[in-house]
């Protein structure tokens, strides 16, 4: 079966990666909601998480990955430590950007800013440009995506935006609901 899916990557690389790497995203939506033992799944947040993770997000690390592997092909160290700077300078801050702005406008707020001033911080990759071939790199990014997203669904609805509030929020889902700033400075 993997291998009839690995054929459908190779002959449809750009419909498959973005389709995968959409679905992961927003399914880390999902799984955030799950975890964080709500009582219903706030779909309309799934689908805004969706739409961002489709129109942008995928077919953004389509076309980077291919832009990274044109420009410094190869797996060596060199190559490999290029595509991850390059990759953690500009295209982890405009993604990551991107998610809380686009969620934000999209769910209507009036400061589209405001998680992402708040929250911003850079990512991975070094085994994506090690390891992963080309034709299968953003279904790669998207498995890494589906956890990013979780976090980062976790962070834009009731975390903090750091690692230690998503930590605490894995090992005690139900003693960490909210933990949003607001609510951390009311304790005060």
């Amino acid at each position: 079966m993997i291998k009839a899916i690995l054929k459908q990557v190779k002959r449809f690389p750009w419909v498959t990666n973005v389709t995968l790497y959409g679905s992961l995203f927003a399914g880390g939506d999902v799984v955030h909601q799950c975890f964080s033992g709500r009582e219903n799944i706030d779909w309309k947040h799934t689908r805004n998480v969706a739409v961002v993770a489709f129109s942008f997000h995928g077919n953004f690390n389509f076309f980077w990955m291919r832009f990274l592997e044109r420009h410094f092909p190869g797996s060596s160290a060199r190559m490999v430590l290029r595509k991850l700077i390059l990759d953690q300078t500009t295209a982890a801050p405009l993604a990551t950007s991107v998610f809380y702005t686009g969620v934000s406008f999209l769910e209507g707020k009036n400061d589209i800013f405001q998680d992402w001033r708040e929250k911003f911080f850079n990512t991975y990759r070094f085994l994506n440009f090690a390891l992963v071939p080309l034709y299968v790199r953003t279904a790669f990014t998207g498995c890494c995506a589906f956890v990013w997203a979780t976090f980062l669904c976790f962070s834009q609805q009731s975390g903090d935006g750091t690692a230690m509030a998503a930590l605490a929020w894995m090992r005690s889902p139900a003693s960490v609901t909210d933990i949003s700033p607001q609510s951390t400075e009311n304790n005060k």
